[in-house]
């Protein structure tokens, strides 16, 4: 893709930004829940710690829309960091200004420096020219392993790019590429996808580029009851999209031409009203009734979905089966992560949820690639250039 990476940028010695995503979810009282976005991080800074670079590392954590807000500081993140490299993390009190470029003019070699969250500042999320041209000037090399930011065009990931001569990729980013590509280019068969979650609409382009690459295709989650409605099936009142019915119908015709099954659940958990957190009775059924909705895929499904999945050599999985958050509701997607880790199977996962149920199953760490960029990922595998990609290229 004309980039370059980490061992081809001359950092020995020399001040890195390093832009990564530390945006972990934290408690009220700002301990870390995961680190896994952390932990992910660490082969790229170790490296750059043994050349000596004297390392600046930048981040989003939350959504504080442009004002400094305590909460939403990523001072527990960089506490945490020093407990993991058991060395000191310096923290400036924001991302720019005159007494951070000092503090990074005084670092030496070997030490690093975590700056404020960069969402403090509205710049930021405007890809602003003067703010890119500020955060450009605390460093001589920018990498980035911030894999789930690079299709976000921020003065971060892309206005800064341009006043680097010496730029490029991290490993983490360089892992996330290699796999996704390998997939797309050259699976072993037989490739299938898995696709939940609320909405075609997110994943329009995603069905669009899979179906002249998969032999399978397996939809769960409320994105499920729009194909099945556009199947003339029974939905009751499950939330479908009535824009997208059209689009449905297009990709149950393709699929048939090009020999692609398409499986869709035969079973359903369903409820009378979804009360999310208070949620104790459910019915499964083979026909939802007109006055019931559809919360989770049920166990024949399941059964079903897993038989088949286990002659897979190649699984691409994104979305959950239902209303994940609602532990009466994740069993489907729970199963559906137990039986893509399984041993001969390359699993490749992504966005928040998926990677959350591989976790809760136990089976985490037997998928071949959890992603860390659920955005970024989806918009790679439609094809997208990502502007982050973009800045960076030869």
């Amino acid at each position: 893709m004309g980039l370059k990476i980490l061992q081809d940028l001359n950092v020995r010695g020399r001040s890195v930004f390093l832009r990564v995503d530390f945006n972990v979810p934290l408690t009220q009282e700002g301990k870390i829940l995961d680190d896994t976005r952390i932990q992910e991080a660490l082969p790229t800074i170790r490296y750059l710690l043994g050349q000596q670079a004297r390392l600046v590392l930048a981040s989003h954590l939350g959504r504080p829309k442009g004002r400094h807000d305590p909460q939403q500081s990523l001072l527990p993140v960089g506490e945490h960091l020093s407990e993991i490299l058991k060395q000191e993390v310096i923290f400036p009190e924001d991302c720019i200004g005159d007494a951070v470029k000092k503090l990074i003019h005084d670092i030496r070699e070997g030490q690093i420096l975590l700056l404020e969250n960069l969402r403090f500042h509205p710049e930021e999320e405007q890809n602003d020219p003067e703010f890119s041209k500020k955060l450009a000037s605390l460093a001589e090399v920018y990498i980035t392993d911030a894999f789930g930011s690079l299709h976000r065009a921020h003065a971060s990931t892309v206005g800064m790019t341009s006043y680097f001569k010496e730029k490029g990729i991290g490993l983490l980013v360089q892992k996330e590429l290699e796999i996704l590509q390998k997939i797309l280019k050259s699976p072993e068969r037989p490739f299938y996808a898995v696709l939940g979650g609320a909405k075609v609409s997110d994943k329009i382009g995603v069905i669009e580029n899979l179906l002249g690459r998969i032999d399978g295709l397996f939809l769960g989650g409320a994105l499920a009851y729009t194909f099945l409605k556009a199947r003339g099936e029974s939905i009751g009142r499950s939330r479908f999209e009535e824009e997208k019915l059209y689009f449905a119908k297009k990709v149950l015709k393709l699929a048939e031409e090009k020999g692609i099954a398409v499986y869709l659940p035969i079973d359903h958990k369903v409820v009378t009203e979804i009360q999310v957190g208070g949620q104790s009775e459910f019915q499964v059924v083979r026909l939802i009734p007109p006055d019931k909705i559809g919360v989770d895929i049920g166990p024949a499904t399941i059964q079903k979905y897993q038989e088949r999945l286990a002659k897979g050599r190649t699984i691409f999985w994104n979305g959950p089966m239902g209303i994940f958050e609602e532990p009466l509701f994740a069993e489907g997607t729970r199963q559906i992560a137990a039986s893509i880790a399984k041993p001969g199977i390359t699993s490749v996962v992504g966005g928040g949820e998926s990677v959350t149920a591989c976790r809760q199953a136990g089976v985490g760490e037997q998928i071949t690639h959890l992603s860390t960029g659920g955005g970024a990922m989806l918009e790679f595998v439609e094809g997208k250039l990502l502007p982050g990609l973009k800045a960076l290229e030869s």
